[in-house]
């Protein structure tokens, strides 16, 4: 039986996909945390909104082939965002690994066309589509692909603000902090 999800404790949900995989780590006050250190986490992950409809019906199983095949990805997606326009060649191959998994076919139904995703095994499926969108991002907007603006964080974020100049990966956080810590610096100066 699959592990029942928690509450997701993330700082930073409804990213795309792509995005969403990178920040299942985070740093706060009580340190750095990994949702995907357990089959609980990965439940968790499994179950968000974003992720479920991303998926798709049958949901994908908590189990420790896919979170070992979700832990590759991920770790993908890392080497790719350091630079998203020009990724260096050991980033596109490992992403290129994760894409062999799976495929996007087309065809026509009675109805009128449509797509479907075929992955060699189940367990592919939810890093092989984080790593797809990750390229749909990437053929929209790839400098909209940024990481959070203050150097003590690690999560990342996808800028669909109308100027394209958002910074944080969230104001309420790490834009107040970072704020309060210039404001402080200059009054000691003064």
């Amino acid at each position: 039986m699959p592990p029942t999800p928690g509450a997701d404790p993330r700082p930073l949900t409804d990213e795309p996909l792509g995005i969403d995989l990178l920040n299942t780590r985070w740093i706060d006050a009580a340190g750095y945390h990994d949702l995907l250190d357990s089959l609980d986490g990965l439940a968790t992950w499994l179950a968000a909104p974003l992720v479920r409809q991303a998926l798709g019906d049958p949901p994908a199983t908590a189990d420790h082939d896919t979170l070992e095949r979700l832990l590759q990805a991920r770790a993908a997606l890392d080497r790719a965002v350091v630079n998203p326009r020009n990724p260096d060649p050991d980033a596109v191959e490992a992403l290129n690994a994760v894409l062999a998994h799976g495929r996007r076919g087309h065809l026509l139904r009675s109805d009128g066309p449509d797509t479907f995703v075929e992955v060699r095994n189940p367990s592919w499926l939810p890093g092989w589509r984080a790593a797809e969108d990750y390229l749909r991002l990437l053929a929209e907007r790839p400098e909209r692909i940024r990481p959070c603006g203050n150097p003590e964080c690690v999560l990342h974020f996808y800028d669909v603000s109308k100027n394209g100049t958002r910074r944080w990966c969230s104001m309420a956080g790490c834009g107040n902090r970072v704020k309060a810590q210039r404001h402080y610096a200059r009054r000691k100066k003064a």
